[in-house]
Parts: structure tokens; sequence; C-alpha cells
């Protein structure tokens, strides 16, 4: 790849592993877009921060489950020049035993994960492409791997980012482009922060403690440079020895 500096977004890049990723892509150099919807200030901050550290960084802020507020939000980015590193890491939680799912709680999760990651990726494809050069990665979940109780909203969405990013891997992989997945376990995230104690942790987790934000962006910062080029369509978990 050129010296020429390489654009990146992280989509949900102002929560906790989202930003991580998005300030290790700043500290090699990349030009970071740092995608949120609501948490637009938070994603702010987080550019600030790249910034301020000497890197480059621009908030954007577009809900992933608008299909036409998301290409036009794009468009607008890509009149800059193609995107080049792609981190599909939009999701949201809404845990419920699937015999009282509504059909609330799981469309909502669908939509933020899959189907943002074709609002997101489609468009970002053919500029890509033309570039012959580019990096996608997936941000899925060990629950696409194992299952958790209460979370068959969760487990399908992520599930269904794994299998395109195989997929997907086999269609690019002439251009010069890789796409994988990785799959977090328990990570000191606000988003898990409730969800598990230091008893439960001890129990699912060989390694006894919970994974930090920055292990995760230091796996998804090698998979987007280039000593990651033969390395596509694989699904790879940082998760402390679950199974």
């Amino acid at each position: 790849m050129s010296s020429t500096t390489i654009r990146a977004m992280v989509t949900g890049g102002s929560g906790g592993i989202g930003a991580a990723i998005c300030r290790r892509l700043g500290a090699v150099g990349h030009f970071v877009y740092v995608h949120a919807n609501r948490g637009i200030a938070a994603a702010e901050a987080v550019a600030g921060e790249i910034v301020a550290a000497g890197g480059q960084a621009q908030a954007v802020g577009f809900d992933v489950t608008d299909a036409d507020a998301t290409r036009a939000a794009i468009d607008a980015l890509l009149a800059h020049g193609p995107i080049q590193i792609l981190v599909n890491n939009a999701g949201i939680l809404d845990d419920a035993a699937f015999p009282g799912m509504s059909p609330e709680q799981w469309h909502r999760v669908i939509d933020v994960s899959l189907n943002g990651f074709y609002n997101v990726t489609q468009p970002l494809m053919l500029p890509m492409i033309r570039t012959r050069w580019g990096r996608i990665v997936n941000i899925s979940s060990v629950t696409a791997l194992i299952g958790n109780r209460g979370q068959v909203n969760y487990a399908a969405a992520k599930g269904a980012l794994i299998a395109a990013a195989k997929t997907l891997s086999l269609e690019v992989a002439t251009r010069g482009i890789t796409v994988n997945a990785v799959a977090p376990g328990i990570i000191s995230t606000s988003m898990s922060g409730t969800a598990f104690d230091s008893a439960d942790i001890s129990q699912l987790v060989p390694m006894k403690r919970a994974g930090s934000p920055e292990e995760v962006a230091n796996l998804v910062a090698f998979l987007a440079s280039d000593e990651a080029t033969y390395i596509t369509g694989q699904v790879i978990s940082i998760n402390g020895g679950m199974t």
C-alpha cells in the first residue's frame, strides 16, 4: 500500500470497543471517521482525543438503520476519496427470553447489526475495489459461536455478520481486499459491565478476567494492516479461552 493516508470508518465508534479501535487506528496513522448515532458528542470527544494525540479524525453522525440517511452521509464522505478500512462495530443489546421477545426487540437488534452492515458496507465497496486495497472487519461476538440465554436476537445478528464476512471475502479476494470477523468474549465496557459479575467471569473465562477494549482494538488494527494480507474469510475469537 502507498504512503497516502488511508481513511477508516468505525461504526459505533463512540462506545467502549469502538472508541478503542478508533484510537488505535488513529495512532497508526489512519484518518478515522468516528461514527455514532445518538452518541455524537461522545464521538466528537473520541475524534478530539485522536487529533490531540497528533492523529486525524472526524466525528460523523447517522442512523445505520436508515438506508437513505446512511447513503447520503457516505456519499458525502466518498466525495473526498475512498474509505479503505471499515470496521462494522455498531450493535445494541435488547435481551429477553425468546418466548417473551417482542417483535420490536427482534427487529431493533437485527436492524442495527445486520441491516446496518449492509447499509454502510455496500456503498463503500466499489470505491474500495477500484483502489485494489481494503480491509473490512465485522465485530461479532462469542454469543454467535456458543450462544447465550436471552440473546437469540443478538446471536442471530452477530452470527449473520460472520457468514457475511466469509462470503464477501470470496467475492473480493482477488481485489486486494480482506474481510474478517472478530468475536470478542466478555469485554470491560459499559455495555457489558452490568451483565457479568466477577464470579460469572471467573466461572466462564479460563483467564479469570474480562478482556479490555484495547486488546480487541489491537487485533482489529492487525487485521487492518499490511501484515494481515493473507488472512481473509476468518472469524477470530478474543475471549480469554472461552469455548
